[in-house]
């Protein structure tokens, strides 16, 4: 009778953990997503233009690819610097 309850817990808990895992691999695919970055950077392209317009700054249009750029070349070498990092980290 108490292997029996015993499977169950480990059952339980196999499913919690498979179920967890399902959530990470879940949010792990929408930080590394080409449409999450794009949305972002068009969302930093619109407020920085807005923001330049309001300050009266020389060709706000162009100018509010500067942030952009910026963000979306963070993305192309932050995960090669957190490789790296990790790397030194666990030895």
């Amino acid at each position: 009778m108490k292997m029996a309850g015993n499977l169950k817990k480990l059952e339980s808990e196999i499913l919690r953990l498979q179920e967890r895992n399902a959530r990470v691999e879940s949010d792990k695919a929408w930080e590394t997503s080409s449409f999450r970055k794009t949305t972002i950077a068009l969302f930093t392209y619109v407020f920085a233009a807005i923001t330049f317009f309001l300050i009266n700054t020389p060709n706000p249009m162009l100018n509010a690819f500067v942030p952009t750029l910026a963000y979306l070349l963070s993305t192309i070498s932050f995960p090669h610097l957190r490789n790296l990092w990790a790397s030194r980290f666990r030895k």
